[in-house]
């Protein structure tokens, strides 16, 4: 398979493209060097399988990407659609590049004369996977305007994208395309459209995917469960498991990341440690970094922060930021310093420029009024040169998304906003609300503290939704960072006292409230 059948371009094309196909990219770019070496010069066949196994070789993959780019100009091969194609291929498959690599892509794309429907869905694919999701959208939205009708690859693509921007209204308007065009029927396209409703709140449509696919393979199964767990449902996330497993389909890696989420948001202690210890014993899935992290959220929630200490001191797993992160989330809640501040050290010594163990640290301090510690944590936050992602909330009203910070007075119906604020606040005081200050980050008299959790960006965007979404339909909010604790008691009882349904996604998970009650059962 590695070796050319002949001395000649064809023999050699035949064996780079065979190692192409078996995965041996290193021995394909072996062979090009090869074949340069003997005098042979590259045609457009060459150059396919050699920018894919470039771009999917292990190690640092751009500069070979690169390299083969000006060859290919120099040869004056860019003018063939298929070897421009994998050109856009390449640079939108680079791991690790990111934003850099989608924007290569899309230049690339853009200085293309023709363009077909691969050329279309691989710059698609490329800014989906680099989180370039609004792009991505756009670019949906001009391979449509340009004509070129979209295939399954398209479909699932840009269904990635509105899951990843909580573009619910286009992820309707792309399902409603691929049922005209006879796309429903492939499993990668059903399989995206689960993913999609789910991770914009709208459970019973997954659902109903779910049950029309005529057939269903792990990542259909394990996309339910990870939706189920992500909208507050845990015990529907075990249900839909026990069906997987009856069904006969073998869960993987990701499966029992949903399982372990599900059961840590649902305080399910007992059916967390028994999946847990299943993933090895029945299946041979050694836990990683990921499934250690859902379990000290799932003991650190329960208040059994020595137990979650005990695992990770016996694990055999190199451990992540994720994990001590989960630890000081556990040990915020508990209000236990000391074990804050060990975990806080091992996510520095890890990541040292990741702003989330400061802000951890300043709340914790915070709610303690340990005003001279958390002067100290922003100090040191400030000399590392360390800067914390602002809060902000959005809401999306007939295609138009709205966006709010903390006490933000640039939209330009602020001033009704801020009534219906101070109204919401009113009418939830006279059902037993009463501000819990704790969550208030300021050292300033209690009435400042108050005013300042009035106006957090998630209580705005709720206002703006009472205002401009229509009574029958639900109010939609989604925030970059969690939710804070009085924000969430604020807005259940907004919902229960105008007799509205909100949906709230955090950093988090979902929360849908409605009648005074949130999915997450205060326990999120």
């Amino acid at each position: 398979m590695a070796l050319p059948a002949g001395e000649g371009v064809v023999s050699y094309n035949a064996a780079i493209s065979r190692c192409a196909r078996a995965g041996l990219y290193a021995r394909a770019l072996a062979l090009f060097r090869e074949m340069r070496g003997r005098g042979l010069r590259a045609d457009e066949y060459t150059l396919p399988p050699l920018l894919n196994s470039a771009a999917l070789m292990r190690g640092p993959p751009p500069a070979a990407v690169a390299a083969l780019h000006a060859l290919l100009l120099h040869a004056g091969l860019a003018l063939h659609l298929h070897v421009a194609n994998a050109l856009v291929d390449a640079y939108a498959r680079l791991p690790r590049a990111g934003c850099a690599a989608a924007a290569a892509a899309r230049a690339v794309f853009d200085e293309m004369p023709r363009r077909d429907v691969v050329t279309w869905t691989s710059l698609l694919t490329g800014l989906a996977r680099a989180g370039a999701h609004a792009a991505a959208v756009r670019a949906y939205h001009g391979m449509v305007a340009a004509g070129v009708q979209p295939d399954e690859f398209a479909v699932a693509a840009v269904l990635s994208s509105c899951a990843g921007s909580t573009m619910l209204d286009v992820g309707r308007s792309v399902h409603a395309t691929a049922v005209r065009l006879g796309l429903g029927p492939f499993r990668s396209v059903g399989n995206s459209l689960v993913s999609m409703y789910a991770k914009t709140g709208a459970l019973r449509d997954a659902r109903a995917v779910f049950d029309a696919m005529p057939a269903r393979c792990t990542i259909t199964w394990t996309a339910l469960i990870v939706g189920y767990a992500q909208n507050g449902r845990g015990r529907r996330s075990l249900e839909v498991y026990a069906d997987m497993v009856r069904s006969g389909c073998r869960p993987d890696y990701v499966t029992f990341i949903g399982l372990l989420f599900a059961c840590s948001h649902a305080g399910l202690v007992d059916a967390g440690r028994a999946h847990f210890r299943s993933m090895v014993a029945d299946y041979g899935i050694a836990p990683g970094p990921d499934h250690y992290a859902c379990m000290v959220d799932l003991l650190g929630r329960a208040g059994r922060l020595d137990e979650a200490m005990d695992l990770l001191n016996r694990s055999s797993t190199e451990l992540d930021a994720t994990v001590w992160k989960s630890l000081l989330g556990a040990c915020r809640v508990h209000r236990n310093a000391e074990l804050a501040e060990r975990a806080a050290e091992m996510v520095w010594r890890l990541d040292p420029t990741d702003a989330v163990p400061y802000v951890m640290l300043s709340n914790l301090y915070s709610r303690a009024r340990r005003w001279g510690d958390v002067a100290r944590i922003r100090a040191l936050m400030k000399a590392r040169g360390v800067t914390k992602e602002p809060g902000c909330s959005w809401v999306g009203v007939n295609g138009v998304t709205h966006l709010f910070h903390v006490e933000d007075r640039g939209h330009p119906r602020a001033a009704e906003i801020y009534r219906k604020v101070e109204e919401m606040t009113e009418r939830i005081r006279g059902e037993g609300y009463v501000p819990d200050t704790d969550w208030a980050l300021q050292d300033e008299a209690p009435e400042g503290r108050q005013r300042g959790l009035a106006y957090h960006s998630e209580r705005l965007a709720v206002a703006f939704g009472l205002l401009a979404v229509p009574a029958a339909a639900p109010i939609r909010v989604f925030k970059n960072l969690r939710v804070c604790g009085d924000c969430h008691t604020a807005i259940k009882m907004v919902a229960k006292v105008y007799g509205r349904e909100i949906i709230l996604r955090d950093a988090n998970c979902f929360h849908h409230m409605k009648g005074g009650e949130c999915s997450c059962g205060d326990y999120w």
